[in-house]
């Protein structure tokens, strides 16, 4: 595959579902929470590419590595994941993806690498799309593996078991994937599915911003010592029930947040909770993928 072909990819993107399964026709692997990317490597080069279509040889650096073991030609898809304890660490991961200065990119690189955990393999040399995925991943087992690669173990019919192990280790989630299921570049399709493991808890409404596409952003918040701390902000659609009833809510003048505030805001007495679905907090107590 010529370089100029491959940065055109996009990874293939999976469907979600709200419960785990068992099923012999899947195979389940643990949800690794990090950046989705695919990896180019021939004789000369090697580019890490998101699922934008950014380049990130630059950010991480460290990866290069994977050229010590692996000469290609191949083209993988995984996740890159920063370690902390050893699981993943995504805030971790933000940091190292917005800096900039060059020093600092080389010293994180060295004390605390990122990994590439590889989970498909698209290309040997020859296309392998149309394969089957328990063939690809035998396929991908034989490669080596060093300090920045890492491949994903799977385990065949038994989701449930699965997911009850991560949500004792407090990770992400996990993913099921049809086994005999091919790879399309940049479509999602149900043949990958994800189940993320979803906290839950009542947060106040404290105020909204409507959107342009008929939904709204409500402004979500928690109650300490009786004061109102804003975590983040949900988006609801015109067709739920909720939409409705905050239009006819009467907005005051105030922030009710102690710690926040937004001129386009229209401010809520917070008297209104909503259960919410998040997968953590961030260490500036914000909800990370919100949703009803």
């Amino acid at each position: 595959m010529r370089k100029n072909d491959f940065l055109e990819l996009r990874p293939m993107l999976l469907e979600e579902i709200k419960k785990p399964f068992d099923s012999a026709e899947y195979l389940y692997e643990i949800k690794f929470d990090g950046f989705r990317a695919l990896i180019f490597i021939d004789t000369t080069n090697l580019i890490i590419l998101s699922r934008n279509g950014l380049i990130l040889n630059s950010i991480f650096p460290e990866l290069e590595k994977i050229k010590e073991i692996i000469k290609g030609p191949c083209v993988l898809d995984g996740e890159i994941i920063s370690l902390s304890d050893g699981k993943p660490d995504f805030k971790a991961l933000q940091e190292r993806f917005h800096l900039k200065n060059k020093a600092k990119i080389k010293l994180y690189a060295q004390s605390n690498p990122v990994v590439f955990m590889a989970f498909d393999l698209l290309d040997n040399g020859k296309d392998l799309t149309n394969e089957d995925l328990i063939v690809r991943k035998k396929i991908l087992d034989q490669y080596p593996e060093n300090e920045v690669f890492k491949i994903a173990k799977y385990y065949i019919g038994e989701g449930k078991k699965l997911f009850r192990t991560i949500k004792k280790m407090a990770l992400e989630g996990i993913v099921a994937k049809k086994i005999n299921s091919k790879y399309y570049y940049g479509k999602r399709v149900n043949d990958w599915l994800k189940i993320k493991n979803f906290q839950s808890d009542y947060f106040f409404i404290g105020g909204y911003t409507l959107n342009k596409n008929q939904t709204m952003s409500l402004y979500l918040g928690e109650e300490k010592n009786q004061q109102l701390f804003f975590v983040g902000k949900i988006t609801v659609s015109y067709k739920q029930d909720i939409y409705a009833q905050i239009l006819k809510s009467k907005p005051i003048k105030k922030s009710p947040f102690i710690n926040y505030g937004d001129a386009k805001c229209l401010y809520l007495n917070p008297k209104k909770a909503i259960f919410v679905y998040y997968t953590e907090k961030t260490k500036n107590n914000r909800l990370r993928h919100p949703k009803l």
